[in-house]
C-alpha cells in the first residue's frame, strides 16, 4: 500500500512537473519562404528570429515563460501559407513574425484574426495587408506606396526625357509595387514606353528582354524578386541592353548577385536605410558576424518584430494577443534594433525610410 501510495505521490510531482514547464513555454513561430526560390529571404527570417528567441530566453523569457520558436514555411505561396496558418494555430501559437511575401500575409492573415493570433510582418509591404487588416496586422517595414512613391520620383528625376519599362510579376507584392511606381513616375510627368508582366520562375526571359530591345529602354524597373531580376537582368546584358535595372527591397540579398555576377554592377534598387549601421543594433549585428551571419535584407526586421512584440507584452502584462496589439497601438515607441518604432492605428510604422542603394563589386551600399 505504501508503495503504490509512493508511486502515486512520485506520478503526480512528475505530471505537476510537466504542467509546469508546458506552463512556462510559449509558442510563436515565424513564417516565410524556407524553401523554393525565395528561400534566401526565408533564411534571413529564421537567423532573426533564432537569434532573437535565443537572447529572450537568456534574459529570462516573457512574463516568466521561455520561449518556443516554430517555423512555417509557406514558400511564398498563398495556398501553402494558409495551410501553414492553421498548423501554426493548431501548435498553439500566440505570436507569428512573417509572413515575408505579401501574397502570403494577406490570406495568412485572416486565419490568424479568427483564431485570435498576433501578426509583425517583417517584409510584406503591399497596402492591402494593413488597410484590409483586423486588429491583428501589424508591419516593421514600410509599404509599397510610400516604397513606390520614392522610387517613381527618383526616376522620373533622374531619366527625365528617358525610354522607361515597368515589368512586374503579377504577385501581390511585385505587382503593388510596380503600380506604385508607376503612378508616382507619371505623376511627375515621366511616362512609360512598355509596361509588361512575366512568369516568375522562368529561366528563359529572352522574350522580354527582344521586347525591351525593339522598345530600345533606357531604363528597366522590376516590380518582383531577386531570383527574376536577376535573370533579366543578366540576359539583358548578354544580348547588349544596357538599360539601367532599378528594383525595390526585394533585390537586398547577396543571391542577387550570385545570380548576375557582373551584369548587376550599377543596379539600383530601393530599403530602408541600412539596419546594420544604427547603433541600436551594433552590439546585435556583432553577435551574428561571429557567427559568420551577415545581419543583411530582413534579419534585422524579424529579430525587431520578435522583439517588438516580446516588450508589448511585458508592457501589457498578458500574453493576451487583443490586448497586446492594443498595446502596441497605444504605446510606444518600441525601442529596437531598428531603432525607435511606432505604429499607426492600421500597424503601419510611423516613419518609413526608403533610401536608394546601388549594387557594386559584388556588394551593395547606399547611393
Amino acid at each position: 500500500m505504501l508503495r503504490r501510495t509512493l508511486i502515486a505521490a512520485a506520478s503526480a510531482a512528475a505530471l505537476a512537473i510537466s504542467t509546469g514547464a508546458a506552463q512556462a513555454q510559449l509558442r510563436i513561430a515565424t513564417a516565410g519562404p524556407m524553401t523554393g526560390q525565395y528561400a534566401a529571404f526565408g533564411a534571413q527570417m529564421k537567423a532573426g528570429a533564432e537569434m532573437a528567441v535565443a537572447d529572450i530566453n537568456a534574459a529570462g523569457g516573457v512574463l516568466g515563460q521561455q520561449l518556443v520558436l516554430e517555423i512555417g514555411d509557406d514558400a511564398c505561396d498563398p495556398r501553402q501559407a494558409v495551410s501553414v496558418a492553421n498548423q501554426l494555430v493548431g501548435r498553439g501559437v500566440r505570436f507569428v513574425a512573417g509572413h515575408f511575401c505579401s501574397g502570403s500575409s494577406i490570406p495568412a492573415s485572416k486565419v490568424y484574426a479568427e483564431e485570435g493570433v498576433l501578426q509583425i510582418s517583417p517584409a510584406s509591404t503591399n497596402p492591402r495587408y494593413t488597410d484590409e487588416g483586423s486588429w491583428n496586422t501589424f508591419r516593421v517595414c514600410g509599404r509599397d506606396d510610400q516604397q513606390g512613391s520614392i522610387a517613381g520620383q527618383f526616376i522620373a528625376k533622374n531619366f527625365a526625357g528617358k525610354r522607361v519599362a515597368i515589368l512586374h510579376d503579377n504577385s501581390a507584392y511585385g505587382k503593388g509595387l510596380a503600380d506604385e511606381t508607376k503612378k508616382a513616375m507619371n505623376a511627375a510627368g515621366l511616362q512609360e514606353v512598355l509596361y509588361l508582366a512575366y512568369v516568375a520562375g522562368e529561366r528563359d526571359y529572352s522574350a522580354i528582354v527582344s521586347r525591351l530591345q525593339q522598345a530600345n529602354v533606357d531604363v528597366v524597373y522590376f516590380g518582383g524578386y531577386h531570383t527574376e531580376a536577376g535573370l533579366i537582368t543578366r540576359q539583358m546584358r548578354e544580348r547588349g541592353l544596357r538599360a539601367v535595372a532599378i528594383g525595390g527591397d526585394a533585390l537586398v540579398t547577396n543571391e542577387f548577385w550570385q545570380i548576375t555576377g557582373p551584369a548587376g554592377e550599377g543596379t539600383l534598387m530601393t530599403f530602408s536605410s541600412d539596419p546594420r549601421k544604427r547603433a541600436a543594433a551594433a552590439e546585435v549585428v556583432a553577435r551574428f558576424r561571429a557567427r559568420n551571419i551577415d545581419p543583411e535584407g530582413y534579419v534585422l526586421y524579424t529579430y525587431a518584430a520578435i522583439q517588438i512584440w516580446a516588450d508589448a507584452v511585458k508592457k501589457a502584462g498578458t500574453t493576451d494577443p487583443r490586448r497586446v496589439a492594443q498595446v502596441l497601438k497605444s504605446q510606444g515607441p518600441w525601442k529596437s534594433v531598428l531603432g525607435e518604432i511606432s505604429f499607426d492605428a492600421k500597424g503601419d510604422v510611423t516613419v518609413p525610410d526608403y533610401v536608394f542603394y546601388v549594387w557594386r563589386n559584388g556588394s551593395y551600399s547606399e547611393l
